[in-house]
Order: structure tokens, then sequence, then C-alpha cells
């Protein structure tokens, strides 16, 4: 039988770890003894209060500490039902804009207005605004009662700031034969009532599944369909965690993730809720980033802030990383990186930032609606984004200080002329290679800037070509670069990576793909893929015919019968009748996923895309084809781009997300 003691030493070594005292004695090794405290007070379950989803002692105490002022201005006319006035404009403000809104922008009630958690400070800010983030009061309670349906019922752990909840967590662990993948996940799923207050959408930030050895999170739960993704580091390139000799696992949740500066960070630059607030709350989705995102770019800001500028990242994240919002949250925080020295690269002071601008450089234009999103939401300041699509536009953001700057891979080589001459800034460059640019006017308009006017560069990176352009320029000492992409090639690598011991390189942050396939957010196409063979045979008339090259005569016949529509045609249906028989019909991908038809060029792609988009609509089936280049092609004596072909112009792409 099971000890009630290892039953639940991970709930104390989480306590102990934040509060810095354990409630009850625990074998040795079950807990990080040597862990310093994050300085959390503990909580009472006593004084949760299940209907308004608040520890009222420390709601209370944080307000009358810090805002006696705002209350009493509604003391003064609600002298004997003022906190029900508080505590009713807190639910219905928080049941409309979710807890992160509250936190921070803070709660008006009449003429009163209440800061509900003081921000963490910069590099630069005063030390009035030091002392203030140091009177939120971080809270721990464990075996929280909080539902009034079903009395019994407790959360392992909840995380509160300033009496207001953030985070909840279900315990596991393997002396109990539970883990947090099947049994936390399930206990949140089917055993607790998401209707009552501390479980409704948005009025916590996350919810959590822990074992000794994982971490799941959800930002929604919904019964059987609620979607746990992994907040785990990742072992051997592949899913997981790496041992720990210190003790458990997952102890770098505890010890990074929850620390008072930790948690305000994430609150202020991380999570997010996307729509606007005409939509209703639980039609919006609540952002909460997975370890390698808040990762690399906490790596990414603590290094630039002690190298200063003039060096160069790439971070090889695959697909299935969520490389936009990481891109998207990289950009914003990168307006606000401080030197942690007056005298590194391109420092002006400790009081200024590194940075004027941050130029994305993209060809997505869903990152555009992100980053507006994002600034939206975390930023005060207005009119702090835009778009440059030829070099005056660039310059002229440039010098009226726009913080994030969005241009294309096709445009940016129009434009580098154009910031050749603003020696007196410095730029933060982020490449989002999202698609190649090797062909078409990108190509050749790339070739001229580099001085390599038709010179055949397949295989180029538009990494390599941008950084060539850009040093060509003699950009180097005021800009710095990152380049996020998933496949980097060995050119790519030497150019951005970091160069090791052996004359090898390396990227700065690694999210593989053999953990994305382990993971469940890409397939193994190595292990899924359908080829599509042809077979051609040419009979010669003269079998001692010396002039007749076999191998070049099936080169030719091939790519003339491989770009005929009538070839593509067939072969088109036959790879949508396999699609829909063995895919779609038998629900093998859940609605989830796509198909995905690779071709040789841009223009075999092209019409692959009109193949199978008429045939979709000669069937009737309830999905379509989109195809993806970069650029633009002429077919059939007709110029396309990827906009065209989906269905919008490409005066509307950069406005798109925004109808």
């Amino acid at each position: 039988m099971v000890s009630q003691t290892n039953e639940r030493a991970l709930e104390m070594a989480i306590e102990k770890a934040l509060t810095g005292t354990c409630l009850e004695n625990v074998k040795a090794g079950l807990t990080d003894i040597s862990l310093p405290h994050h300085g959390f007070v503990s909580g009472s379950p006593s004084n949760f209060d299940m209907l308004y989803a608040l520890d009222t002692q420390y709601f209370w105490q944080f307000l009358a500490q810090t805002q006696a002022d705002e209350l009493a201005k509604i003391q003064k006319f609600n002298p004997h039902d003022w906190q029900r006035k508080i505590y009713e404009r807190f639910d219905r403000m928080i049941r409309k804009h979710g807890v992160v809104h509250l936190l921070k922008k803070g709660l008006a009630v009449d003429q009163a207005h209440f800061q509900l958690m003081y921000p963490a400070p910069l590099a630069s800010s005063s030390q009035k605004i030091k002392d203030r983030f140091k009177q939120n009061i971080f809270s721990v309670t464990r075996q929280l009662r909080y539902s009034k349906a079903n009395p019994l019922q407790e959360i392992d752990m909840v995380v509160f700031v300033n009496g207001i909840p953030i985070i909840t967590f279900e315990l596991k662990n393997e002396w109990t034969g539970q883990n947090a993948r099947h049994h936390g996940q399930k206990q949140y799923k089917q055993d607790r009532d998401t209707t009552q207050p501390l479980l409704s959408f948005a009025r916590c930030i996350v919810h959590m599944a822990v074992d000794t050895d994982e971490v799941y999170m959800t930002t929604k739960l919904a019964g059987a369909n609620t979607f746990f993704l992994p907040f785990n580091k990742g072992h051997n390139a592949g899913a997981g965690n790496p041992p720990n000799a210190e003790g458990h696992k997952t102890a770098y949740l505890w010890k990074e993730l929850l620390s008072k500066e930790s948690l305000a960070n994430i609150i202020q630059h991380f999570v997010r809720l996307d729509g606007d607030e005409k939509t209703l709350l639980d039609k919006r989705n609540l952002y909460f980033p997975r370890y390698h995102q808040l990762s690399v770019v906490r790596r990414l800001i603590h290094d630039v802030s002690i190298n200063g500028v003039g060096q160069t990242y790439l971070i090889q994240h695959s697909a299935g990383s969520g490389k936009s919002n990481s891109i998207t949250w990289a950009a914003f925080q990168l307006i606000e990186a401080y030197p942690v020295e007056k005298d590194i690269a391109g420092s002006r002071g400790l009081e200024h930032p590194l940075f004027d601008s941050v130029i994305v450089v993209t060809d997505r234009c869903i990152l555009d609606k992100q980053l507006k999103d994002n600034i939206k939401e975390f930023s005060e300041v207005k009119n702090i984004m835009a778009h440059a699509h030829k070099s005056s536009e660039l310059k002229s953001a440039l010098e009226n200080g726009k913080k994030i700057i969005i241009t294309t891979i096709q445009k940016f080589p129009f434009i580098i002329d154009g910031i050749a001459d603003l020696s007196d800034k410095r730029f933060a460059v982020i490449i989002d290679e999202a698609h190649s640019s090797q062909s078409g006017v990108a190509h050749d308009k790339m070739n001229e800037v580099m001085g390599k006017a038709n010179e055949d560069s397949d295989g180029v990176e538009a990494q390599d070509k941008i950084l060539s352009a850009m040093l060509a320029r003699k950009m180097k000492g005021n800009a710095s670069y990152f380049a996020f992409t998933a496949t980097p090639k060995n050119t790519t690598l030497e150019k951005f990576g970091e160069k090791q011991a052996d004359g090898s390189f390396k990227p700065f942050d690694l999210y593989s793909m053999k953990q994305a396939i382990e993971e469940g957010f890409i397939l193994d196409v190595l292990s899924n893929y359908t080829t599509y063979k042809s077979f051609y045979e040419i009979e010669k008339s003269i079998l001692d015919n010396p002039l007749f090259d076999t191998k070049k005569a099936q080169k030719t016949l091939r790519s003339y019968v491989e770009k005929t529509q009538q070839t593509i045609d067939i072969k088109a249906e036959v790879m949508l009748d396999h699609f829909i028989q063995h895919v779609v019909n038998t629900k093998k991908l859940k609605g989830k996923a796509k198909g995905m038809i690779v071709t040789q060029n841009i223009e075999s792609a092209i019409r692959y895309y009109k193949a199978i988009d008429r045939l979709l609509e000669q069937a009737g089936y309830p999905f379509k084809a989109i195809i993806a280049f970069s650029g633009e092609k002429k077919v059939d004596g007709i110029e396309y781009t990827e906009a065209i072909l989906n269905g919008f112009s490409d005066n509307d792409t950069k406005d798109m997300f925004d109808r």
C-alpha cells in the first residue's frame, strides 16, 4: 500500500520551492530540499471564495496595503456593501474579458480604479516601479476545494497573485502508479466540474497536469474535448525531459516557471487572447507558451542583453513548433531589450533599449496578423508597427520611430539600399523562412543586389541571401540577425549558427522534427508517404545507334510528359481518390490535418493545384486546396501569385485578416 507521505511528495517539493516551508514530513530524497524558495506565501483553503474564485485574504490585503485611497472612494458611497460591489464588478469584468485583461488593465469600479497586479520592472524602470512590484502577493494553496456543487472535490494546488488564481495543478507520481499524461489529463477532462468559476475559461491562465517526469497544459477545459499540450524540455532531440541528478525531471517547472518575475513576465509578454472584445469570451482562444517557445525567447533576450548588437542567431524550430508565435513574442520583446552593461556592443546607456526597430522579413500574412494582435494586447503605445514594400517606406518608418517594421522576402532586396545610410540606428532583423525564395523575380533581384545577376543559386536559403546582402552593405555592426527556419542547410548553419570546437556549426536553439513527431504535432512523413511512379520506355529503331543517349532521352521525355496538363489531371485524380478513400473516409486524421502534394517546381505546383481544385469543386467536397510558393510565376501566359490562387489579391494580402 502506498503511503500518504509518498502520495504527497511532489506536492511537498513544489511547496518547498515556492514558500520555503513544508507542512508535512516527507522521506529523504523525495523533495528538492536544496531549492531556494521564491518568496510565495502559503494560502489557506478556508479563505477561498468559490463563487468569485478569489482568495479573499490576499485580495483585500493587497488592495488595502497598496490602494487604500481607491478603496476609500468606494467605501464612502457604499459603507455597508462596498466589498460586494467590488466583488460583483470583478466577476462581471472577468467573465467578459478574462483574467489576463484584468491583471494588465486593472479594475474600474465607479470612480475608483484598482491595479490588480503591479508589472515587473524593466532595466530602465524607476525605483518606484521596482518597489511596487515587490508589493504583489504571490501565494500557493494546496488541496483547494473549489466547487459548491461538489464540496468534496479538490484541486491539488493553485497559484495566486494578489488573491487571483492564475494556475491550477493536478499532481501525479509514479509511487501511486499514476502519471500526468493519462491520469492527470483524465482527471481534468472527466472528474473536475468545469461549470465552477475557478475552472471556467480564462478565469485562470493555464491548467497543468504534472508528475515527476512530464508536464502537460491546457488553457481551456472542455470535458472530453480538452486539448493538452506538452510543456516539456525535450530529451535527446525527442519528447520528454532529461534526467535530473538533483531531483525530479520536472523540477524546471518550479525552478524556472514559478518565480514571481517569471510569472509576471509571462502575463505581461506572452499570454494573450485572440479575437477582439466584441467576441464572446468562450469563443476566443487563450495562448500560453510551450516550454521551447518560452525558453528560446528568454534565451535570445538574455544573450542580446549581455552580448549587444551585431550577433547572428539560428533558431531551428520544426513545423509544429508554433514558430509564428515564437517570432511575434521575440519581436515584441526585442523592442524592450536593454544592455546589462553600458559598454557592450551597440549600447547607448543602460537606460536606452539596444534596438531602435525590429525588422521582420516574412512571406506570411498570418504572421502580420499575429504581430498586430500581440502589439494591441501588450502595448499601450499605438502605431508602433509599419509595413515597408519599398525603400522609401522602410526609411520613413525607421525615421519616424516605428518599432516593428514588416517586409517580405520578395521586397527586401528592393529596400536594402534605403537603410544603408542609417548607421546611427540599431536593428534586430528577424528572418522568417516560411518559404524559400529561389525563383522568379525575388531570385533575380536578390542576385542583382549581391552582384550575381543570372547566377544559379539552387539550394541557397533565403536567410543566406538576405544576410549576404546585408553584409555587402556593411550593416553587420548595427544589426543583429535572428533566422527562424525548420530545415537549415549547411550554408545557413555556417552563416547563422554557432561554431563548435570541432569546426561544425550548431543552431542557437533547437526544437527538432523528431520532438515534434514524438509530441504528436506533425506526422512522420517518411513512414506515411506514397510515391506516384512513372515509367517510360523508348524503343530504338536502330539498335546500334551510338548517338542515342538513353538517360538524356528519358529525362527529356519525362520533363515533357510530367508537365502536360493531361498527365497532371490523371495523376491528380488518382491522388485525390486515394486521399478521400484512405484518409478522409476512414477519419484517420479526424479533420485535424491536411494532405500535401510536393512537386518538382512552381509551375507543376500551379498545375496540380488547378487540377485538384477543379476535381474538388466537381465532386462537391466540403474542403478546398491551397497552394504555397513565393514570388510570381507565369504559366501559359498568365502570371500567378500565391495570393491570387488562394482567393485574395496581392493588395488585400496584408489586410486580409483584419476584415
